[in-house]
């Protein structure tokens, strides 16, 4: 059976739906709107005779038929992708071409990517990075992304992984104003007689807070009137006296040094995991990721 370059497209259009669950996101994915993803996809269904997808206003799931046409379509699909990426080899580094789709923490795109994202676009002009910043833990291969950015320890185990940068030490940090009015904790159990600024987890769990000094470790479910989880409304909120913070302490930096925050409990700072880059291992790494990863080893924004 012959295949036409408007069925193949199509066929591309019902697998992006299908990974998304979402025609709002393979929308996004795809540069149309959902309402034409909507239409093309009744269109396709109409052609084949066969419902492929279960549509409401809240869901979008595949029937028997799609799911068995997901199944059939996934390796070839993959195996033409895998082939157009060997063109990329046969290319000169700044002649690459393609598109690369990143699911990052909010801490890695301010503190990986951005030092090194103006580098790469001198290098591969061509090029295009896609970036979603969330501190959702995602799943990357659902969210249509080749890759995802995220400290050690939280990659799933069937992905595979490569570090980005050196571990990284976690600091309380308060105004020198609040600390003034409040006193500046001796212990991390001091912590009880402060307004501390908790942390919302991607899975919405509250992060307790997690000291070392010597061979003493602590983690504790720190009190707080505010639960937030965006580094820069921290800055904002501690550095404007409204409790205490923890975040990665090249986070703060900038802050501690024009004086606007005081790290407090700097024997109790404890060394996190760094920054892994993962990608699921069935898949050809795209050229484009794999210069991305390399600068970042080479630029070493944060050490390695």
């Amino acid at each position: 059976m012959r295949i036409h370059r408007t069925e193949l497209a199509d066929l591309g259009t019902f697998l992006a739906i299908a990974r998304h669950r979402s025609f709002r996101r393979a929308g996004l994915e795809l540069g149309v709107s959902a309402s034409a993803l909507s239409h093309a996809l009744k269109a396709m269904e109409a052609r084949l005779g066969v419902r492929l997808v279960n549509r409401t206003s809240r869901s979008v799931t595949l029937t028997a038929a799609g799911e068995d046409l997901v199944a059939g379509l996934d390796s070839p699909f993959a195996a033409i992708g895998s082939a157009l990426e060997m063109l990329n080899r046969h290319r000169e580094p700044t002649r690459v071409t393609g598109r690369i789709r990143l699911n990052v923490l909010e801490h890695a795109s301010t503190l990986l990517l951005a030092p090194v994202l103006p580098l790469f676009h001198e290098r591969h002009p061509q090029v295009e990075i896609d970036v979603r910043v969330s501190n959702d833990l995602l799943d990357v291969v659902e969210a249509g992304a080749d890759a995802g950015i995220r400290y050690g320890g939280t990659v799933p185990q069937d992905m595979v992984a490569q570090r980005l940068s050196a571990d990284l030490r976690w600091v309380v940090v308060g105004a020198p104003a609040y600390l003034d009015r409040h006193g500046t904790p001796n212990h991390p159990r001091d912590l009880a007689d402060h307004r501390c600024l908790r942390i919302r987890l991607g899975d919405d769990r509250l992060y307790a807070w997690e000291f070392e000094r010597g061979g003493d470790t602590l983690a504790l479910d720190v009190p707080g009137a505010a639960t937030i989880d965006n580094t820069q409304f921290a800055l904002g909120l501690a550095a404007a006296g409204g409790g205490l913070a923890y975040l990665p302490e090249p986070c703060v930096g900038p802050s501690v040094a024009r004086g606007a925050l005081r790290i407090v409990l700097p024997d109790w700072a404890p060394m996190g995991p760094g920054f892994h880059l993962y990608y699921p291992g069935r898949r050809q790494l795209p050229t484009g990721l794999r210069l991305l990863g390399s600068l970042i080893r080479e630029v070493q924004p944060l050490g390695l």
